[in-house]
């Protein structure tokens, strides 16, 4: 099991960069962000930092552990475009970088920006088009496309990532027909929210969808995010599990060890766990030590 962290892009540069510093010294095998531009509520005001160039100034100033976002939503940028971004990205990191693609799900940026949002089979069918343009514009030396939503001609892309043939491509999103099918035909890696028995299950229409087209399930690497409370309060951890929605791992240690154990027994390769719930720079460093003292070396590989 590899455990990650995601830290909150609506925190000031200084303490994002120190977290994921610390982060790394400690012992997180990886670091992600989100793709959004504003928060998703009524007051749309708040600080929220732009995930792309945040992911590479990260790439430049922490060693070693992976980068990626949770997820880049495919409707914000032309496929090709993005391609070049996250080549650049992986230069700059030496290698490390997971390209994490959506089909874009929060409409309040899109009209804001004006931004088509289409419906949702429009969005997942652009979405399947720029996994493919995304795969060969990283492999081959020139790539021609004729979709219906995208259209490339003889289009180059160098320098190339150093990862060879690519990145890992990995799709976000739990939508069992379409989105999982996408993973199953496209993905390296495939990424969504929720506690054990929600990925057991979807864990299994994954592997159904591998099989469908002949794919070994295995080739598939799986990842899960949940908000972490990792406290010895009973008042604190009720509160949590009350407001958790599905989406939060609230427990002691040994509770929490044996949430991770069922994750692992589900299938799931890598935990990645979000500071949205942790307000400020020390309350997070404390939980994220604290997992990392207790918990993940009964994980280690």
């Amino acid at each position: 099991m590899k455990f990650s962290a995601w830290p909150n892009l609506s925190w000031a540069w200084g303490d994002i960069v120190e977290l994921c510093q610390h982060l790394e010294r400690s012992g997180w095998d990886g670091l992600w962000v989100a793709d959004h531009f504003m928060p998703n509520q009524a007051d749309n005001t708040g600080p929220t930092g732009e995930g792309w160039t945040a992911l590479s100034a990260i790439a430049a100033l922490v060693p070693r552990v992976r980068l990626g976002t949770l997820v880049t939503g495919n409707t914000y940028r032309h496929p090709a475009v993005l391609a070049k971004m996250a080549a650049q990205v992986d230069i700059i990191s030496g290698g490390r970088l997971v390209m994490g693609l959506g089909a874009g799900w929060q409409e309040n940026e899109h009209e804001a920006y004006g931004i088509p949002f289409h419906t949702v089979g429009g969005r997942l069918r652009r979405m399947e088009e720029a996994a493919q343009i995304l795969r060969s514009l990283f492999e081959q030396e020139h790539t021609t496309f004729e979709g219906k939503y995208y259209t490339l001609k003889d289009a180059p892309l160098a320098p190339k990532p150093v990862q060879r043939p690519r990145p890992p491509l990995l799709i976000g999103g739990g939508g069992e027909k379409v989105t999982m099918r996408i993973t199953a035909q496209y993905a390296d890696e495939w990424n969504t929210w929720g506690l054990p028995d929600h990925l057991k299950r979807k864990n299994e229409v994954l592997d159904q969808h591998c099989e469908d087209i002949g794919r070994d399930p295995k080739e598939i690497r799986r990842s899960a995010n949940a908000l972490l409370v990792l406290s010895d309060d009973p008042e604190t951890l009720s509160r949590a599990r009350e407001r958790g929605g599905g989406r939060t791992i609230a427990g002691t240690v040994p509770e929490v060890r044996e949430v991770v154990q069922q994750y692992v027994d589900a299938g799931v390769d890598e935990l990645i766990v979000p500071n949205f719930n942790l307000r400020n720079l020390e309350g997070a460093k404390a939980t994220y030590d604290l997992f990392q003292a207790e918990v993940a070396p009964h994980f280690r590989d």
